[in-house]
């Protein structure tokens, strides 16, 4: 059954809910009419969509609350519904959520809520609306089991699950190597400089470190006062390609959902150190591929420290990692869970 699929998210920057909505809306476009639909940003994302793929921009759809602007947006996106007439519409990202579960059918809805911690301890006002709009869609999916259980703990259990991201196959051949002078060892981040990623943390595990390189790419900005041995790299085209580069991941974060990065490095067999937060725990197993810690830079260093110079431990857990990835976390899997959610919404008519 050939389906007409609407894929809608607040911004048309580069992010992790982006490259999921992509990864999805490249595989389906194959094989289906899929349109999408994006709101403010820099629009990069409309680059990494296939060109079969119907690109919609919408003005209005922004992420700060709008008393001129989202009843506009409403009114567009209901103008795109008619146009269009999909059979079944996914939803990305919690403003996003919110305006299409007014502006579209109920029982043609899927809303992905990408990292439930962004609303449950950043903006907890919102989840009396996201009890109460539970009921305007079909099916709600987290992003982790972490996102399952706290989403029913905040009375949000209607249709609720989760499916974990996934990622196609990394491709590293069309990228130059990150060079470091005087460096033999590096660790990578990828991530924008932001309250959530805790780039001062980062830059305070690189200090008691100063034997090896620690790169972060994703800065918009020009950072100083940095430390020697911190690379700051900006916002580079293909970044996962240079998890190929590094010995070992790090991200350190005040919370998340289930982190693309994260994904990204295991599929190129890295072990990785992270922040206990969020579903991260559920793919980076304590001792197996990596470890995830409180956010204490003093038990961070040890740990990097002791992975670091044990390059069989490195190995054996960058294996890991890449087991974990084939197992659990490619694209294929991801999208054969969210096409069993569009036939049953589309079996429905």
């Amino acid at each position: 059954m050939i389906m007409t699929i609407m894929q809608v998210i607040t911004r048309s920057e580069l992010g992790g809910a982006q490259s999921v909505m992509a990864n999805i809306a490249n595989a389906l476009c194959q094989h289906h009419h899929v349109i999408v639909i994006a709101g403010e940003g820099d629009g990069k994302l409309w680059d990494i969509l296939d060109p079969k793929i119907t690109k919609i921009s919408c003005p209005f759809l922004q992420r700060k609350p709008s008393l001129l602007r989202d009843p506009q947006a409403i009114w567009f996106l209901r103008k795109q519904y008619r146009i269009y007439k999909p059979d079944v519409i996914h939803l990305h990202s919690s403003k996003a959520g919110l305006l299409g579960r007014i502006a579209f059918p109920s029982s043609k809805i899927v809303y992905t809520v990408h990292g439930f911690d962004s609303i449950r301890l950043k903006y907890r006002s919102f989840i009396p609306i996201e009890r109460f709009f539970q009921y305007l869609c079909h099916f709600i999916v987290g992003v982790s089991q972490y996102d399952e259980k706290n989403l029913k703990a905040e009375g949000i259990r209607r249709n609720v699950s989760y499916i974990y991201n996934g990622i196609p196959e990394p491709k590293t051949d069309s990228h130059t190597p990150l060079s470091c002078k005087g460096y033999e060892k590096k660790v990578l981040c990828i991530a924008r400089i932001s309250q959530q990623k805790r780039f001062d943390l980062f830059l305070d595990v690189a200090r008691r470190l100063p034997q090896y390189a620690f790169v972060w790419i994703g800065n918009l900005e020009e950072v100083k006062d940095i430390p020697n041995n911190v690379f700051m790299m900006g916002n580079l085209v293909n970044a996962q390609a240079h998890c190929a580069d590094a010995d070992l991941f790090f991200l350190p974060s005040n919370y998340e959902g289930l982190p693309m990065v994260i994904i990204e490095a295991m599929s190129h067999g890295k072990p990785i150190v992270a922040s206990e937060v969020g579903g991260i725990s559920e793919i980076v197993r304590n001792g197996v591929n990596g470890y995830t810690v409180e956010n204490d830079p003093a038990e961070m260093a040890e740990i990097i420290q002791k992975m670091i110079e044990d390059p069989q431990l490195c190995k054996q857990m960058g294996r890991q990692s890449r087991k974990i990835f084939e197992d659990k976390l490619t694209s294929e899997r991801m999208i054969a869970r969210y096409m069993d959610l569009y036939q049953k919404i589309a079996g429905k008519m």
